[in-house]
C-alpha cells in the first residue's frame, strides 16, 4: 500500500507516526501543504493519505482536493469540516443525541447579548472555527458582553461576527481528552491547570485517565456523530454526568502516549492500513 502523509510542519506527533510507519515497511510519499499546488488532476502516487496539517483551511481543501482525485483520505474532508467548525459540529452532536452544554448561536450584537443573558452568566464565547483553547473569551456580567461583542464585531474576522455562545461548566480544575480510533475509545487523559482553560496548549497537565464504559459510550456516539476515524474527544464531568465540548479531527497525543500506556501512533497506524475501501 502506497501512504501519503499530509503535513504542515513536522511536530512530535508527525515524527513517531513517520517511525511507525517505517516500522512495518511503509515508505510514505511526504505532502507539505506549503508547497501543494493542484489544478484538479489526479496527483499524488498514493492509496490513502493521513492527514496531519496544522492549518484548518488548507487541511479542508487539500482533503477535499485529494478525494476528488480518488484518494482515500483519514480523516475524510467532511469529517473536517464538521469537527473544524463548532457549530456544525454541535448540530451533529444533537441530531446525534449527544450531550453537550447548553448552548446558543447568533449573528449579531443584539441578539448575542440576549442569548448571554438567556443562558445565564458566566457564558464562554468562542469563535466557530479555532484550536488550542485561542480566543475564548469567559463572560462573567452583562458589561464584560458588551464590550467583548464589540470588540469581535469591529476588530475580529468574518468568523467573530458569528457569535458560538456555551454555559460555562464548573469543571473544577479539569477535563478529560479521550482519543477514538476506528469503533474502539483506546485512552484517555485528565487535563488539569488552574486556569478555566484546560488545553495543554495553555499548560495544562496530563494525567491517566481509565476509560470507563461513561467514557467509552459517549466518546464513539460523538465520533459517530461527525463521521468517524481518528479523532480526540474533549469532555466534561458535570453533576448530570459527561457532556462533549469538542471533537477533533487532527489530534496531538505526545502527551498522552507515556500517561496512557497505549502506543497511540500505532494504533492509528493500523487504523490507517485497515482503512482503504
Amino acid at each position: 500500500m502506497k501512504v501519503g502523509l499530509l503535513h504542515s510542519l513536522i511536530r512530535k506527533e508527525e515524527k513517531l507516526l513517520i517511525e511507525e510507519f517505517q516500522a512495518r515497511g511503509i515508505n510514505l510519499q511526504m505532502i507539505d501543504d506549503r508547497k501543494l499546488v493542484f489544478d484538479l488532476e489526479p496527483i499524488p502516487n498514493v492509496d490513502v493519505v493521513l492527514e496531519r496539517s496544522i492549518n484548518h483551511s488548507r487541511s479542508l481543501y487539500g482533503l477535499q482536493l485529494l478525494e476528488t482525485a480518488g484518494v482515500h483520505c483519514v480523516n475524510s474532508a467532511k469529517v473536517a469540516s464538521i469537527c473544524g467548525d463548532k457549530i456544525l459540529t454541535s448540530v451533529a452532536l444533537k441530531k446525534a443525541g449527544v450531550k453537550q452544554p447548553p448552548l446558543r448561536i447568533a449573528f449579531t450584537e443584539d441578539s448575542a447579548l440576549t442569548a448571554i443573558e438567556e443562558l445565564g452568566y458566566p457564558v464562554v464565547l468562542k469563535p466557530a472555527v479555532g484550536s488550542w483553547g485561542r480566543l475564548l473569551s469567559k463572560v462573567n456580567d452583562r458589561e464584560s458582553a458588551e464590550a467583548i461583542l464589540e470588540h469581535k464585531s469591529v476588530l475580529g474576522s468574518y468568523h467573530h461576527s458569528i457569535f458560538y455562545i456555551q454555559k460555562f461548566v464548573e469543571k473544577k480544575g479539569r477535563d478529560i481528552r479521550s482519543f477514538v480510533v476506528g469503533n474502539q475509545c483506546i485512552a484517555a487523559i485528565y487535563r488539569s491547570s488552574e486556569h478555566w482553560i484546560t488545553n495543554t496548549a495553555r499548560g495544562a497537565v496530563a494525567t491517566g485517565c481509565e476509560v470507563d464504559t461513561h467514557i467509552s459510550d459517549i466518546s464513539l456516539a460523538a465520533a459517530a456523530a461527525v463521521g468517524g476515524g481518528v479523532l480526540a474527544v474533549d469532555l466534561f464531568e458535570t453533576k448530570d454526568g459527561l457532556c462533549v465540548n469538542e471533537v477533533n479531527y487532527t489530534m496531538e497525543f505526545r502527551n498522552s502516549i507515556e500517561t496512557t500506556g497505549v502506543n497511540i501512533p500505532a494504533r492509528v497506524v493500523d487504523y490507517v492500513l485497515g482503512s482503504r475501501p
